[in-house]
Protein backbone atom coordinates (compact mmCIF):
# COMPACT_ATOMS: atom_id res chain seq x y z
CA UNK A 1 0.00 0.00 0.00
CA UNK A 2 1.36 3.42 -0.75
CA UNK A 3 1.12 6.59 1.15
CA UNK A 4 1.26 9.77 -0.32
CA UNK A 5 1.83 11.39 3.11
CA UNK A 6 5.63 12.50 3.97
CA UNK A 7 7.78 10.73 6.97
CA UNK A 8 7.90 13.56 8.76
CA UNK A 9 5.46 15.02 11.64
CA UNK A 10 3.93 18.25 11.11
CA UNK A 11 4.74 21.11 13.99
CA UNK A 12 2.46 23.44 15.25
CA UNK A 13 3.96 26.55 17.84
CA UNK A 14 2.31 26.78 20.60
CA UNK A 15 3.63 30.30 20.50
CA UNK A 16 3.99 32.40 17.40
CA UNK A 17 7.75 33.29 16.97
CA UNK A 18 8.55 37.04 17.53
CA UNK A 19 10.29 39.04 14.73
CA UNK A 20 13.57 40.50 15.02
CA UNK A 21 13.87 43.99 15.29
CA UNK A 22 15.20 45.89 12.57
CA UNK A 23 17.46 47.73 15.32
CA UNK A 24 18.70 47.07 19.27
CA UNK A 25 16.61 49.02 21.68
CA UNK A 26 18.49 51.86 22.96
CA UNK A 27 20.31 51.68 26.38
CA UNK A 28 18.69 54.10 28.95
CA UNK A 29 21.22 55.54 30.99
CA UNK A 30 20.69 54.70 34.75
CA UNK A 31 22.24 57.36 37.03
CA UNK A 32 25.33 55.77 39.41
CA UNK A 33 24.66 53.72 42.29
CA UNK A 34 25.45 55.09 45.78
CA UNK A 35 28.50 53.57 47.14
CA UNK A 36 27.58 50.43 49.31
CA UNK A 37 27.86 50.22 53.15
CA UNK A 38 29.98 48.03 54.13
CA UNK A 39 28.22 45.07 56.02
CA UNK A 40 29.78 44.85 60.40
CA UNK A 41 30.77 41.08 59.38
CA UNK A 42 33.23 41.84 56.54
CA UNK A 43 35.06 44.72 58.57
CA UNK A 44 35.18 42.71 61.19
CA UNK A 45 36.31 39.37 59.30
CA UNK A 46 38.89 41.92 57.44
CA UNK A 47 40.23 42.95 60.72
CA UNK A 48 40.46 39.68 62.40
CA UNK A 49 42.38 38.69 59.17
CA UNK A 50 44.54 41.41 59.10
CA UNK A 51 45.42 41.06 62.49
CA UNK A 52 46.45 37.29 62.33
CA UNK A 53 48.30 38.08 59.23
CA UNK A 54 50.06 40.60 60.56
CA UNK A 55 51.08 38.60 63.54
CA UNK A 56 51.90 35.38 61.03
CA UNK A 57 49.83 32.98 62.33
CA UNK A 58 47.67 30.50 61.15
CA UNK A 59 44.14 30.09 60.98
CA UNK A 60 44.66 26.55 62.82
CA UNK A 61 46.96 28.29 65.67
CA UNK A 62 44.30 31.22 66.53
CA UNK A 63 41.15 29.17 65.67
CA UNK A 64 42.79 26.38 68.60
CA UNK A 65 43.80 29.56 70.83
CA UNK A 66 39.72 30.70 70.45
CA UNK A 67 38.20 27.16 71.39
CA UNK A 68 36.27 27.87 67.95
CA UNK A 69 36.67 25.67 64.29
CA UNK A 70 38.92 26.33 61.69
CA UNK A 71 36.29 26.63 59.11
CA UNK A 72 34.37 28.48 61.40
CA UNK A 73 37.00 31.18 61.99
CA UNK A 74 38.22 31.17 58.29
CA UNK A 75 33.85 31.57 57.64
CA UNK A 76 34.43 34.86 60.17
CA UNK A 77 37.37 36.37 58.23
CA UNK A 78 35.93 35.93 54.89
CA UNK A 79 32.14 37.52 56.20
CA UNK A 80 30.16 34.69 55.46
CA UNK A 81 29.09 34.60 59.04
CA UNK A 82 28.25 36.77 61.52
CA UNK A 83 29.60 36.08 65.02
CA UNK A 84 28.44 36.07 68.60
CA UNK A 85 29.69 38.46 71.14
CA UNK A 86 31.10 35.50 72.91
CA UNK A 87 33.01 34.34 69.85
CA UNK A 88 34.49 37.22 68.83
CA UNK A 89 36.07 37.83 72.23
CA UNK A 90 37.70 34.85 71.81
CA UNK A 91 39.03 35.39 68.77
CA UNK A 92 40.31 38.95 70.09
CA UNK A 93 41.73 37.02 72.93
CA UNK A 94 43.41 34.76 70.65
CA UNK A 95 44.88 37.37 69.20
CA UNK A 96 46.21 39.38 71.98
CA UNK A 97 43.16 42.26 71.85
CA UNK A 98 40.35 42.52 73.77
CA UNK A 99 36.79 42.92 72.48
CA UNK A 100 37.14 46.67 72.76
CA UNK A 101 40.47 46.66 70.41
CA UNK A 102 38.38 44.23 67.94
CA UNK A 103 35.37 47.10 68.66
CA UNK A 104 38.24 50.17 68.03
CA UNK A 105 39.87 48.72 64.76
CA UNK A 106 36.46 48.18 63.37
CA UNK A 107 35.44 51.32 63.93
CA UNK A 108 38.22 53.21 62.57
CA UNK A 109 37.72 50.84 59.36
CA UNK A 110 34.48 52.15 58.97
CA UNK A 111 35.16 55.26 59.37
CA UNK A 112 37.92 56.00 56.99
CA UNK A 113 37.14 55.59 53.40
CA UNK A 114 38.69 51.97 52.01
CA UNK A 115 42.42 52.36 50.74
CA UNK A 116 43.94 49.00 48.82
CA UNK A 117 46.78 48.37 51.22
CA UNK A 118 49.95 47.06 49.78
CA UNK A 119 50.92 43.16 50.15
CA UNK A 120 53.34 42.32 52.68
CA UNK A 121 56.17 40.24 52.10
CA UNK A 122 56.39 37.70 54.68
CA UNK A 123 60.26 38.32 55.57
CA UNK A 124 60.39 42.17 55.77
CA UNK A 125 59.87 43.37 59.19
CA UNK A 126 56.71 45.08 60.22
CA UNK A 127 54.14 46.34 63.00
CA UNK A 128 51.05 44.95 64.08
CA UNK A 129 47.77 47.12 64.83
CA UNK A 130 47.94 45.99 67.76
CA UNK A 131 51.06 47.45 68.69
CA UNK A 132 50.83 50.75 66.84
CA UNK A 133 47.78 51.68 68.97
CA UNK A 134 48.37 52.93 72.94
CA UNK A 135 47.42 51.56 76.02
CA UNK A 136 44.04 52.60 75.91
CA UNK A 137 41.25 52.35 73.49
CA UNK A 138 39.15 55.42 72.96
CA UNK A 139 35.75 55.11 71.19
CA UNK A 140 33.85 57.74 69.79
CA UNK A 141 30.46 58.36 70.58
Amino acid sequence: MSSHASDRARVIPLRPVPARPAEPPKAVEEPPAAPREPLWRDVVGDVLRRERLAQERTLKDVADAARISMPYLSELERGRKEASSEVLAAAAHALGLGLADLLALTHRRLVRPAQPRPLRSRTAPHRTEASLRSGSVLLAA
